[in-house]
């Protein structure tokens, strides 16, 4: 998922949990990284044990926590609880209310950055809508999702899972 708006160390993104909102703040300084949930600091941890399924310490407590897509953003189930939430890239807002226009004509979409390619989301032929995840990159141990500019066809996919890439090699023409 690509959901992180960096400055300097800190990232940070906005969830919405059950239609409440919370920014989430996690930054790089020393050995351990710092979390902070609309403003708090709070002790927490993360690593993903299989592709969905994370476990989870904050404030001392362990969860394991399954996380997959669903049609309205994100299924969460942790502690037998379900929850929905959706995650939203403080940029993408900013971008979204200053009316930035769909890209018009073919589009070849780069890879941001150098990485792993962990799972293609879509396939030669697929319609797609702007803003859609087409591949999901890894990199630094993070994984970042790559979008469609514009709505149409995924007319190729230039990469496969497992794949590594490097900045600027296309990994999908959308026309």
């Amino acid at each position: 998922m690509t959901f992180l708006a960096r400055e300097n160390n800190t990232m940070k993104v906005d969830v919405t949990l059950q239609g409440r909102r919370h920014t989430v703040e996690l930054t790089h300084a020393g050995e351990r990284p710092q979390w902070k949930i609309d403003g708090c600091e709070v002790e927490a941890d993360a690593l993903e044990i299989s592709h969905g399924a994370y476990s989870v310490i904050v404030d001392g407590g362990s969860f394991e926590v399954q996380v997959e897509e669903s049609s309205t953003g994100l299924r969460v189930v942790a502690d037998g609880y379900e929850y929905s939430a959706a995650i939203e890239n403080p940029r993408e807002r900013k971008k979204n209310r200053a009316g930035a226009a769909e890209a018009q004509g073919r589009q070849n979409i780069l890879a941001p950055m150098a990485g792993k390619i962990v799972r293609t989301l879509v396939q030669a032929g697929d319609q797609v809508q702007a803003g859609q995840g087409l591949v999901i990159v890894e990199a630094m141990k993070m994984q970042n999702e790559v979008r469609s500019p514009k709505s149409g066809t995924v007319e190729r996919l230039g990469v496969v899972e497992g794949q590594t890439i490097n900045p600027g090699d296309v990994v999908a023409v959308v026309a």
